[in-house]
């Protein structure tokens, strides 16, 4: 008999964290890779880069948390900030570790990567580095980056993954529609 809060085998745990982790690392690379091209080629002379009528590649900086909520210029404003984003994504690689989906333990992954992106520009300047400015019909979403992509849309898919039915496994198939054992 299978107990629906009982952590899932050794295996799904092995292959939840490496998909995790997989997910995880390709995003903090291309978050760190695409930042360090936008320092490099925006910032001497800062300037502004039309790339479609909607999209422009701008570069700035973020003191505070998303979209610039909590932003302050304290000196350990960083620093609480990055401890918080640490802790987060230390628990959710435990739960992506724990959980039995694929779609999960993506966007887990996904979320952790970005978190841990934007911790890195934190403690190395002190603010994270944003340079994905969309705008329409004179609208501007607040500028953004890769990590910030990661985190979105691992939330997204964390949110749909819990639409999609559960495949039962074998020991789950000798119960009943209510869990209960035949």
């Amino acid at each position: 008999m299978s107990l629906p809060w009982a952590a899932p085998s050794a295996g799904l745990r092995s292959a939840g964290l490496k998909l995790a982790g997989t997910i995880g690392a390709v995003v903090l690379i291309l978050d760190q890779l695409t930042k360090w091209v936008a320092l490099e080629h925006l910032l001497e002379p800062p300037r502004l880069i039309e790339v479609t009528p909607f999209l422009n590649v701008v570069l700035g900086f973020n003191t505070g948390v998303s979209f610039g909520l909590l932003e302050n210029d304290s000196v350990y404003g960083p620093w609480l900030l990055s401890g918080a984003a640490l802790l987060v994504a230390a628990v959710l690689v435990v739960w992506a570790a724990r959980s039995d989906s694929r779609a999960e333990a993506a966007s887990f992954g996904a979320i952790a990567g970005g978190a841990v992106g934007n911790v890195v520009d934190r403690l190395r300047q002190g603010a994270v580095t944003d340079f994905i400015d969309l705008h329409a019909f004179g609208w501007h979403w607040p500028t953004f980056n890769v990590a910030d992509i990661g985190i979105t849309g691992g939330v997204g898919l964390l949110l749909l993954s819990g639409l999609w039915p559960r495949k039962a496994s074998g020991d789950d198939a000798s119960a009943g529609r209510d869990g209960a054992p035949r």
